[in-house]
């Protein structure tokens, strides 16, 4: 029998919304831990989610922003598990969805929700910048990396703890880059990775600006392709290498 965490990284969430999902999470899949990551929480959050009667929870609150993927990975260093998973806190994956990837596990060594598989279901209307500019941006991520994939972004992710001992020194991207960054890695040092369709519900009231994220994200796809290539002992990407190479993010949450 496999144990499972989930991590849930949050900034400026909806409290109810949040609240509803953590109590889903905990009923549908059952896991052994639900860490929420919470960065720079209004006051009083952090006591109102621990008050919640979800027996797995456990929240831990800091002060400032550290980005996504500082967040999960601070979540999954502290959640000792046969199986790690993450899922964003607008409960864009619901529950039953985000046991679908876990699942997926079975066969694989990283899962990957995904929005944009054929065989995917998205409720809700994205608007058409968001839309063009994601799949762009996954057409390009899809030639240009060795996990080839519909969609990269989806917030709904989990992994073998073995997986994650293998590419957890690996990862560096502190923001929404964490995912790809992840996946990028993964596939490099020989990972087996299954995309699973899922159902999406489009939240309202993100907080991220489509434009800017795109720019940064294109930016840290070319650093990500080229770490992942000097995974891979490639001589052209050794040779183009850095002397200071960015310290991996379990490195940094240990100063």
């Amino acid at each position: 029998m496999t144990s499972l965490g989930i991590v849930v990284p949050a900034f400026r969430p909806d409290t109810e919304r949040l609240a509803s999902y953590l109590r889903d999470l905990d009923a549908e899949l059952g896991p052994e831990t639900i860490r929420v990551e919470l960065d720079a929480p209004d006051e009083g959050l952090g006591q109102t989610l621990s008050a919640l009667d979800v027996p797995p929870l456990e929240v831990n609150a800091v002060s400032h922003r550290r980005g996504k993927g500082a967040a999960i990975t601070a979540g999954f260093e502290a959640v000792s598990t046969d199986r790690l998973a993450f899922a964003d806190a607008d409960g864009s994956t619901a529950a039953a969805e985000l046991a679908r990837v876990v699942g997926a596990l079975d066969g694989a060594d990283v899962a990957a929700g995904s929005r944009r598989h054929p065989d995917s279901t998205v409720v809700g209307h994205r608007t058409l910048v968001r839309r063009l500019l994601g799949d762009g941006f996954a057409w390009v991520a899809r030639r240009a990396l060795d996990s080839s994939l519909y969609d990269y972004q989806c917030g709904a992710k989990a992994l073998t703890a073995d997986a994650w001992a293998t590419v957890r020194g690996h990862l560096c991207e502190p923001g929404f880059a964490w995912d790809i960054e992840l996946l990028a890695v993964a596939g490099a040092l020989g990972l087996s990775v299954r995309e699973v369709p899922i159902a999406w519900t489009d939240r309202p009231g993100s907080t991220v600006d489509p434009i800017r994220t795109t720019l940064s994200m294109g930016k840290a796809l070319l650093v990500t392709r080229h770490r992942a290539k000097r995974l891979q002992n490639s001589p052209l990407h050794r040779a183009i290498a850095r002397s200071d190479e960015p310290t991996a993010l379990v490195d940094r949450h240990r100063q």
